[in-house]
């Protein structure tokens, strides 16, 4: 079903659409694609931003994240947190980087459906790639 008036080709926002005044979590606001994220929807004149630092939140504890969700009432979640280091430190700790990521998006994403919210954004992590993958890479490279 179209969202387009066959009178008016403008068409409708759906009824899951952001609105300036809607309840937005950005996990990862400090980070490089969260920041923007939020700098962007400050742009665009969001005023309900939730942002919790992960000294307040962490989002790897799952009942902490459980009665966050239930506290805020988000009704839409950008997910751009992660737990970061870069290569080498993906390459020397590998389980614990892919154990607290697992753990965030899962307590996240759960959470976020158990509290009814609207729409989920979840970003990935792109330094999960082999160190001497050929470029551009192919999924035949991994």
């Amino acid at each position: 079903m179209s969202n387009v008036n066959s009178s008016n080709p403008v068409p409708k926002p759906s009824p899951s659409a952001l609105r300036p005044q809607s309840r937005i979590y950005i996990a990862g606001h400090r980070g490089l694609v969260g920041a923007a994220i939020l700098r962007k929807l400050q742009q665009e004149g969001y005023s309900n931003l939730i942002t919790v630092s992960h000294d307040v939140l962490d989002l790897t504890r799952q009942k902490d994240v459980e009665v966050f969700f239930e506290k805020e009432k988000s009704e839409y979640v950008f997910l751009a947190a992660a737990k970061v280091g870069g290569i080498l430190a993906n390459d020397n700790f590998p389980a614990d980087f892919i154990r607290d990521n697992l753990l965030i998006q899962n307590n996240v994403i759960h959470s976020a459906y158990r509290s009814g919210v609207r729409k989920l954004l979840f970003l990935g992590s792109s330094c999960i790639y082999p160190k001497y993958a050929p470029q551009p890479m192919r999924e035949e490279h991994l």
